[in-house]
């Protein structure tokens, strides 16, 4: 069942942010950026709100885990740059865990 409940929730996560990335990527990666950033703030959120196990599974591991990308973090800042990908991946982690915090304040 647990697995089942990862897989719906990645079944959403993913067409979201390969959706974000492709309307919202140029020539910096503002789609990658905000779906880290908001994926962050909810993981916070829901880890906030103690979910049972079967809500973490679907909203957390599946959804979040699926809609956040550290593999599109990494070619991104490789692809900007030694100096421009190293402030956008050190920017990026920073602004994660701010968001992730909040959201676990908001819970």
């Amino acid at each position: 069942m647990t697995a089942l409940l990862v897989a719906l929730g990645a079944g959403v996560g993913a067409p979201l942010r390969f959706l974000a990335g492709h309307y919202l990527d140029g020539r910096y990666p503002l789609g990658t950026f905000l779906v880290n950033i908001a994926g962050s703030f909810l993981l916070g959120l829901f880890s906030g709100m103690s979910l049972s196990g079967h809500e973490a599974a679907l909203l957390g591991t599946g959804f979040c885990g699926a809609f956040t990308t550290y593999s599109a973090l990494a070619v991104k800042s490789v692809e900007l740059g030694r100096l421009a990908g190293t402030t956008y991946a050190v920017g990026t982690a920073l602004a994660a865990l701010a968001a992730a915090c909040a959201g676990y304040a908001a819970a």
